[in-house]
């Protein structure tokens, strides 16, 4: 089992940057796949990005495609979703995820969840 918490949400003006951060806490945080997810007010919960385990695949919605990174340190027990070129669009409560089924955009691939981080983009 694996608990996450998110960090480094905010309110961020167009074109601005952001840095999401995921920790977990547990022994086994290399074996997951890990994965963002955000969810806006009165919309269903959307894939951002994914990672493999060991950080050699990624997989980005094409919404974010170009305009984010995912990366992991297994030794830190972290995955971070870097954001730039932010639109008012990205407006949403992030979440990370993580599973053992592979890279996936599904969010039912993934069995264990944070709490979220908001982020907010003005115009």
């Amino acid at each position: 089992q694996v608990q996450l918490v998110e960090s480094g949400g905010g309110l961020v003006q167009a074109g601005g940057s952001l840095r999401l951060s995921c920790e977990a806490d547990g022994r086994s945080f290399s074996i997951y796949v890990m994965g963002w997810f955000r969810q806006a007010p009165g919309k269903e919960r959307e894939f951002v990005a994914a990672i493999s385990n060991s950080g050699g695949t990624t997989y980005y919605a094409d919404s974010v495609k170009g305009r984010s990174t995912i990366s992991r340190d297994n030794a830190k027990n972290t995955v971070w979703l870097q954001m730039d070129s932010l639109r008012p669009e990205d407006t949403a409560d992030y979440y990370c995820a993580a599973g053992r089924l592979g890279v996936t955009s599904s969010r039912y691939a993934y069995n264990y969840w944070g709490q979220g981080t908001q982020v907010t983009v003005s115009s």
